[in-house]
């Protein structure tokens, strides 16, 4: 079993320079510092980054957007909207996560290397962007672009799952009216963006393969763990996905300055324990993970090492249910999520 871990100087070159942004290459920094610590660094296998092609950008993101950066981002600094900014490397950053995520995943799919996993710890993030505009911190849909060169090397099944406080709606209305991409995604609401609410099932083709579970604020590892055991994890055993993708946000962190969520480290430790069961059980153990939010950098730091240290367990053991129990208002939204869903799923 190997894991492999992308990471680009490049990415630190992305920084507002108006002001001091939650979104900030601090935030690398201190992931880097934690894997050190941790000596996982020596336990995976360092990926190189490339700048992604027109054409794989262009599968997600429509071309007057694309030309309308390449020609306004390199060199320059300026803002896509109030919360997104660019600067004079941005253009690079951004290009070079989306390329380098493509290809870790695509070796991930083809077991180069004997790779059965990885982590793309990338910046800028990427799920709000959507088809037309960058929005929430967000440049090129990077897990979207993923999906779609999945799905263009072979893979019939590609499932994205969201954790990321915030409601990743670029990714949602990528792959709405499809069946060959499904989405789920945990969030708090009502917050930025907006959507994600338990109605949106997806449309046409596509309806039952979106899967949302809007959550107050407030929820912390119980009510995590009930929407993984009720939800997220039997449509995914269902789904039998060729690759699993996260969208690895930990802005839902109870340290994190944004997110109004009490997730702690071990509650990120245990949904990336039931997805790497899943992964095992359903896609021959593929899953990558690409960063996505979260601002406290120490715990980003200590999550993400939690995160790698269950991709590199061996035999990794179902996680005891967190004390305390489910919050009765999220119970009752989950059992609405199900009642939406039993139409399209066995829960």
């Amino acid at each position: 079993m190997s894991i492999g871990i992308l990471y680009d100087e490049r990415y630190l070159d992305h920084r507002d320079m108006q002001w001091e942004h939650p979104e900030c290459p601090e935030r690398l920094v201190a992931v880097l510092a934690a894997l050190r610590r941790s000596g996982l660094h020596e336990k995976t296998l360092a990926r190189r980054s490339r700048e992604a092609s027109r054409e794989e950008i262009l599968a997600v993101h429509e071309a007057p957007y694309y030309d309308l950066l390449a020609a306004r981002m390199p060199g320059n600094c300026g803002r896509l909207d109030p919360d997104t900014f660019f600067s004079e490397g941005s253009w690079v950053a951004a290009t070079h996560a989306a390329g380098g995520a493509v290809d870790l995943a695509l070796d991930v799919y083809r077991g180069v290397e004997g790779l059965t996993g990885g982590f793309a710890l990338v910046r800028p993030p990427g799920h709000h962007a959507e088809a037309d505009r960058g929005m929430g911190f967000c440049v090129f849909n990077n897990v979207a672009i993923v999906a779609e060169a999945l799905r263009a090397a072979g893979a019939e099944r590609v499932a994205i799952l969201d954790w990321d406080v915030h409601h990743g709606n670029g990714t949602q209305h990528s792959f709405a009216s499809r069946r060959d991409v499904l989405y789920l995604s945990s969030h708090r609401y009502p917050f930025y963006p907006g959507t994600g609410a338990a109605r949106e099932l997806g449309e046409g083709d596509g309806k039952g393969f979106t899967v949302n579970v809007p959550l107050p604020g407030g929820s912390g590892d119980a009510e995590l763990m009930e929407v993984f055991d009720r939800v997220f994890v039997p449509v995914l055993m269902q789904y039998k996905p060729d690759v699993l993708l996260v969208s690895a946000g930990y802005d839902a962190h109870e340290a994190d300055p944004l997110g109004g969520m009490e997730v702690s480290d071990e509650g990120f430790r245990m949904m990336a324990r039931k997805l790497h069961l899943v992964a095992k059980a359903t896609s021959k153990g593929r899953l990558v993970a690409l960063l996505e939010g979260g601002y406290d950098t120490e715990a980003l730091g200590r999550c993400a090492v939690g995160l790698l240290e269950e991709l590199t367990a061996e035999e990794p053991e179902e996680p005891s249910k967190p004390g305390g129990g489910c919050n009765p208002r999220v119970a009752a939204v989950i059992d609405e999520v199900r009642r939406h869903q039993e139409a399209y799923w066995s829960l």
